[in-house]
C-alpha cells in the first residue's frame, strides 16, 4: 500500500485530529515524508486542516478519482488500476489481462473516449459524471456460466448504489440498473476463453452519477443518480467501494453454489419486469409475454400462451410494451 493512500485510510477512521507522530508510525516513514504528502492532498482540493500539537485531520474530501482515493475506500482485496482517460475501460481491462494482471482487478477511468455498451452501441462518459470502470476475474468455472456474472453486477450496482446514497433503483432483466423507468447503468461482460477453461471475464460498469442533462436522443431513456435525488454531487470513490463490495460478497456466493440460487429470489424482488408484459425481440420474431423471474443460470422465465418458457440473455432484447422498462 503506498503512503497517500495508508494516510488517507488513518485520516478517516478519525473524526478527530491525527497526529503527525501516529501517521509517521503507521506508514513507516518520517514525518517529513507525512508533510509532504499532505501538500500533495491540498493541491488536489483536499481541506486538510493542521492544529500544532493536535495533528492532521480532512475538513473535507472533494469527488475525486485517483488510485489512492479509491482504495483509502475499499474493505475488499481487490487491485485498482486508475486513468485519467482511456478508450474503453473495457478494452483497456482486456489489455491488462492478456499481460497477466491478478485475478480481481478494477479498472476504472475519469473519462472514457469510446465507452462500449451491448451489440456494439457506444455512450457517452464524460468527465466527472460517472463511474467508467471494469472488473477482471479468472474464475475457475466452466465458459457457460460467465454470464452469471452479469446477473451478479447487476445485484452488486444496485446495492451499491442504496448503500452509498439511499437511492432505491430496479433491475431491467438482465443487467440494467432503472429508477423511475429510466436507465442509471448499464453493464457489459466479455470473456475470453478455450472450449472448456476461461482465461478471463471483464465486466464493466458505466453507471451515471453527477450528469446533470442528457442529449436529446437518450433524454427520454436516461436518467442519473444526481437527478434522481435532486443533488448536486455524489462522491464516486465511496460508490466504487460500496459497489465492489457488494460484488464481491455476490461473487463468491455464486463461486460456491456453481448457480444463482442463492441471489435469485432477491434478483425476483428488484426486477422490474416481473409480473408485467414485457416484448421480446430476437431471433427473427417479436412477441408479447409476462415475465416470472429468473431461473438459477439466469435465464428469463417467461408465460407465453400460457405456458412458460426460458429467454436467454444475449439472444433477445427485453423491453415494457409501453417503453424502455
Amino acid at each position: 500500500m503506498d503512503i497517500k493512500t495508508k494516510i488517507l485510510q488513518e485520516l478517516k477512521l478519525n473524526d478527530g485530529y491525527t497526529s503527525g507522530q501516529q501517521l509517521s508510525e503507521a506508514c513507516n516513514v518520517s514525518r517529513t515524508a507525512i508533510w509532504k504528502v499532505m501538500n500533495q492532498l491540498r493541491d488536489e482540493g483536499y481541506d486538510i486542516q493542521s492544529v500544532k500539537n493536535k495533528g492532521y485531520r480532512v475538513a473535507y474530501t472533494p469527488d475525486v478519482l485517483s488510485r489512492s482515493e479509491i482504495a483509502s475506500d475499499m474493505l475488499v482485496d481487490y487491485e485498482i488500476v486508475y486513468e485519467e482517460e482511456v478508450n474503453s475501460t473495457n478494452t483497456y481491462a482486456k489489455i491488462l489481462a492478456e499481460q497477466g494482471c491478478r485475478d480481481k482487478t478494477i479498472v476504472v477511468a475519469e473519462r472514457q473516449t469510446q465507452g462500449k455498451g451491448r451489440r456494439g452501441r457506444s455512450f457517452d462518459s464524460p468527465r466527472g459524471g460517472g463511474i467508467w470502470m471494469t472488473v477482471i476475474l479468472k474464475p475457475n468455472i466452466s465458459p457457460n456460466m460467465a454470464s452469471m456474472l452479469t446477473i451478479i453486477a447487476a445485484m452488486a450496482v444496485r446495492e451499491g448504489i442504496e448503500n452509498s446514497t439511499g437511492l432505491k433503483c430496479g433491475i431491467k432483466w438482465p443487467n440494467d440498473i432503472v429508477c423511475s423507468g429510466k436507465k442509471i447503468c448499464g453493464i457489459l461482460t466479455e470473456m475470453s476463453s478455450e472450449m472448456e477453461y476461461i482465461n478471463y471475464v471483464i465486466v464493466g460498469m458505466g453507471i451515471n452519477v453527477n450528469i446533470k442533462e442528457f442529449s436529446d436522443d437518450i433524454k427520454s431513456v436516461a436518467t442519473s443518480i444526481s437527478l434522481e435525488m435532486g443533488e448536486g454531487s455524489f462522491k464516486r470513490s465511496e460508490m466504487i467501494a460500496e459497489v465492489i463490495g457488494s460484488f464481491d460478497k455476490y461473487y463468491e456466493n455464486f463461486i460456491t453454489q456453481g448457480n444463482l440460487s442463492s441471489v435469485r429470489k432477491d434478483y425476483d424482488r428488484y426486477l422490474v419486469n416481473v409480473g408485467k408484459q414485457v416484448s421480446i425481440e430476437g431471433n427473427g420474431e417479436k412477441y408479447a409475454a409476462k415475465a416470472i423471474g429468473i431461473a438459477d443460470n439466469g435465464e428469463l422465465i417467461i408465460e407465453r400462451d400460457g405456458h412458460p418458457e426460458l429467454v436467454r440473455s444475449g439472444e433477445v432484447s427485453v423491453r415494457g410494451i409501453y417503453g424502455y422498462v
